[in-house]
């Protein structure tokens, strides 16, 4: 039984270290790489600060030749399939559509992203061209050698969906619509207007926090949504709407003339369970 486990953890070891199996005929070139905290700065010419930004725990990554081109292939592990997702979709171009591919891929001409449990997974085609229908298949036999859930995070359906912005909802790291007491949570663009779910410890934790709200947006008045709402004017985020559920705090802000700010925050309210 023993030696079973210990094969099994090593079967799953290797499972989420890249290879260059996941591209047809195609051959190792160097020797695996591997950066941690410490060390991906270089390895990212400095371009490192996005995957801090999102917990990111660890990365493997192997260079891989097939005919005349080069895939740059490299999975970073972050501490939570939350956080992997956030920085998916924190590197997503709008302009292009998401796939089904793990949680969630996109698929370009010269590179192809995809998310899976707490992994984000990167192939990059080099020289430039047409690489997309090799990139498309290349994730699709990576994607399931790697473990973890396919599902994307649940509060991505809390959001409505209509005049939702491409690239909507995501997951914003830190200092949620500009605002530091707002640590970390989703946000969603629409034609007019912002939405915004933020996550606390407990419910206690939450209500702190929208007293701290409702004293930042003063003068406000009170409104029917939630555990407790408020509805206010501010200078920069317009006709706004906070509300706390449990230990969420929701809200929507620039709502436009029209539209009421507190029906907007109990729709969203009457999503979140």
């Amino acid at each position: 039984m023993k030696g079973l486990l210990l094969m099994l953890a090593a079967s799953a070891l290797m499972a989420q270290t890249p290879d260059c199996s996941i591209a047809t005929g195609s051959k190792q070139d160097g020797k695996t790489r591997e950066f941690d905290t410490e060390t991906l700065y270089e390895y990212m010419n400095g371009n490192s600060e996005g995957y801090f930004l999102y917990g990111f725990a660890k990365m493997k990554g192997v260079t891989c030749k097939t005919g005349d081109v080069t895939l740059i292939v490299d999975l970073s592990e972050f501490k939570s399939p939350e956080l992997a997702y956030g920085m998916f979709t924190g590197n997503l171009d709008p302009r292009q559509p998401v796939e089904k591919i793990g949680a969630g891929g996109q698929v370009g001409e010269r590179k192809v992203i995809f998310v899976k449990g707490q992994y984000y997974a990167e192939i990059a085609a080099e020289p430039e061209g047409q690489h997309a229908a090799l990139l498309r298949a290349a994730a699709k036999a990576w994607e399931k050698k790697i473990t973890g859930s396919t599902e994307p995070p649940a509060e991505l359906s809390w959001f409505p969906k209509e005049r939702l912005q491409p690239g909507s909802p995501r997951l914003v790291p830190q200092s949620v619509l500009g605002m530091r007491m707002l640590k970390r949570g989703y946000l969603a663009q629409y034609e007019q207007g912002k939405a915004v779910v933020v996550t606390e410890e407990s419910p206690d934790v939450a209500q702190a926090l929208f007293g701290k709200l409702k004293e930042r947006f003063a003068p406000n008045s009170a409104a029917q949504v939630g555990d407790e709402a408020f509805v206010g004017e501010d200078k920069y985020l317009g006709r706004i709407c906070f509300f706390r559920k449990g230990a969420r705090i929701g809200g929507w802000t620039n709502v436009p003339a029209g539209q009421d700010p507190a029906g907007l925050g109990k729709a969203l309210a009457a999503a979140i369970p």
